[in-house]
């Protein structure tokens, strides 16, 4: 089928069904009681352990036996071995390409996007009617079109586009339609750039978050937007969710005592590159808790190679091994009802982190970066000049 309408309702295949520690347990449980011998495909299934990695209790330890007893039996693919968060490692295994549909038992599925995909999030129990058909029914949703185009100020990150963006359409502004990112400025970033915009659509209620690839047509629209690319500010979602967004001037002096650089938003080499070079021959802040989480095995690998993890540890920072880390509140880092945190993470909604009343600002990892030094909240280039072209 070549061309759809809004509202028709579709029946797909799916080319890569996908589920973490938390949410594939539910799934297996109900697609056993489906009654089917077979996974549709063993090759078009991963599953892997990231939220609870290494085990942050006993039943988590459950969980993860519960993924790889079910890997054993059916084949899938499964990463247990603290590889790295769900999102980044199916994309570093290759596991989809641009046309491709995925399904994925996690709300930032979107984050294939970035890569020209179709990735829809559902719920544990329709992921296990997927793994048992191979397909997915879904109704064709409206599509908006966010084009943003020219150059970006110094400063100005992928994180400080997606958290400009939600906070101009607000966390509800697109929900249950897809959302198209367009325009030179995104064309021209990396594709590391662009699976942080793509992770955080999410945020805005998008069913389906989507980057243009350059080389396709966007088909029907809704709505278009236009946003200049010298309109964006180094900016922070402020507590307590990603839509309250301002530019990081209007905050900028908050006292902080944690600091989390990681997740599968921003925790990718190129991410912790924009940081180390900030702390690089510095001192966290007294005070002040860094965590720094890499989003793989691989990239991990990457920062010993070129001296990244020493270089933070020295400076103070906790680096921990790959995963999700203290992003989805189960260990790696809580937070105290008194806590205020800077965090490149997607979410800060009350609890997230730990305590109900903790404060998070989210924020791009050279945000982090320099408020883990100075202790405070605070706007790039305060502690080192920004390069200006």
């Amino acid at each position: 089928m070549e061309n759809v309408k809004v509202g028709e309702e579709l029946s797909v295949d799916v080319d890569l069904a996908i589920a973490h520690d938390v949410t594939a347990p539910m799934a297996i449980e109900q697609f056993k009681k489906i009654g089917v011998k077979h996974v549709f495909d063993n090759n078009k299934i991963a599953m892997v352990s990231d939220h609870n990695i290494p085990c942050s209790s006993v039943n988590s330890r459950i969980q993860h036996k519960t993924l790889q007893s079910f890997a054993d039996e059916y084949g899938v693919h499964y990463y247990g071995r603290s590889e790295g968060v769900i999102h980044q490692v199916i994309s570093e295994e290759k596991l989809y390409k641009q046309g491709d549909i995925i399904v994925g038992a996690d709300s930032h599925t979107c984050t294939a996007g970035a890569y020209g995909v179709v990735a829809i999030p559902v719920g544990s129990t329709e992921l296990a009617a997927v793994m048992a058909l191979g397909k997915i029914d879904f109704e064709v949703p409206m599509t908006n079109v966010i084009s943003i185009n020219g150059k970006l100020n110094p400063g100005v990150y992928a994180k400080d586009i997606i958290l400009h963006v939600i906070g101009k359409f607000g966390t509800n502004g697109f929900t249950d339609e897809a959302v198209v990112f367009t325009g030179d400025t995104i064309l021209g970033l990396t594709n590391e750039e662009k699976m942080t915009i793509a992770n955080m659509m999410i945020e805005m209620g998008a069913m389906i978050g989507y980057i243009d690839q350059g080389n396709e047509e966007i088909g029907e629209v809704a709505k278009t937007y236009e946003i200049a690319a010298d309109s964006i500010e180094p900016c922070v979602a402020c507590p307590s969710s990603p839509g309250n967004v301002k530019p990081v001037s209007e905050v900028a002096g908050v006292k902080i005592n944690q600091a989390v650089l990681g997740s599968c938003t921003n925790g990718r080499y190129s991410d912790m590159k924009i940081a180390a070079d900030i702390i690089r021959g510095r001192k966290i802040a007294p005070g002040v808790n860094m965590i720094v989480v890499p989003g793989s095995k691989n990239i991990a690998d990457m920062m010993d190679d070129n001296g990244l993890t020493k270089l933070f540890r020295d400076a103070g920072a906790i680096v921990t091994n790959p995963g999700c880390g203290p992003c989805f509140g189960a260990h790696q880092g809580l937070l105290n009802y008194d806590d205020v945190a800077v965090s490149s993470t997607n979410r800060n909604f009350p609890g997230r982190m730990g305590h109900k009343d903790a404060n998070i600002y989210l924020a791009s990892p050279r945000i982090v970066a320099e408020s883990a030094v100075l202790g405070y909240l605070a706007a790039p280039g305060t502690v080192e000049p920004l390069e200006v072209e």
